[in-house]
């Protein structure tokens, strides 16, 4: 039996939320866990915003119009978050797990190839390029960071939204990046739909056994 079967994973739901809110508590969470937390995997949608990781270059934020743009402490470039993309933040403590960032990143990236592939739609990473593809534009996009041995910030996977902000950027550094998301490949358009396939996938991937919790943020821990 796999040594990581069956440990807890508490899923929180938050429905549609602005993104700094988030994050703030993403960190807290991190910086506040200790051995006994359990793991959490946080599932939402944000406002429009763009955000700007650690080795991001402004010269790929093009017109950002109306729309912030957010520098934040995650690993990789520019990316945009809005209505209609799949937000998950899995706040995984990686040395109980006995896993590398590099097996962390591939199992997220291999839970949305077998969500998609559960809709018949045949998607692929690429090395160097974290995220998954389908053909050569990006559905789902990579950008985490590790701290106290423990993974924040997550995944952006594209389900039914306006990819025009996309042309904005360069998305993940990348001059005409093709973008794409579930419902232009055949897919369901309903947000619920595909994260109740995506938590079912990562359970897989990590051996957990999901359980839904409060959908709220945590409170600071001075509140």
């Amino acid at each position: 039996m796999d040594a990581l079967t069956s440990r807890p994973l508490q899923v929180r739901s938050f429905g549609r939320l602005p993104y700094e809110p988030v994050w703030r508590a993403m960190q807290r969470f991190t910086d506040h866990r200790d051995a006994g937390t359990l793991d959490e995997l946080w599932i939402l949608e944000h406002d429009p915003v763009f955000t700007l990781g650690q080795a991001g270059k402004w010269e790929h934020v093009l017109l950002p119009g109306d729309i912030p743009v957010v520098p934040v402490d995650r690993g990789g470039q520019v990316t945009y978050h809005g209505p209609g993309q799949l937000v998950a933040y899995p706040l995984f403590d990686l040395r109980r797990l006995g896993i590398s960032v590099r097996e962390l990143v591939q199992r997220i990236e291999q839970s949305i190839i077998d969500t998609l592939a559960r809709y018949d739609i045949v998607a692929a990473r690429r090395d160097g390029a974290p995220g998954v593809y389908v053909g050569d534009a990006k559905i789902a996009a990579l950008g985490l960071r590790v701290r106290r041995g423990c993974s924040f910030h997550g995944l952006a996977f594209n389900v039914a939204m306006d990819l025009d902000p996309f042309t904005r950027i360069n998305p993940c550094g990348y001059q005409g990046l093709a973008v794409t998301q579930v419902l232009d490949c055949g897919g369901p358009s309903a947000l619920s739909v595909v994260a109740t396939d995506l938590i079912d996938t990562m359970c897989a991937q990590f051996g957990f056994a999901a359980t839904a919790a409060d959908a709220r943020l945590p409170e600071p821990a001075d509140a």
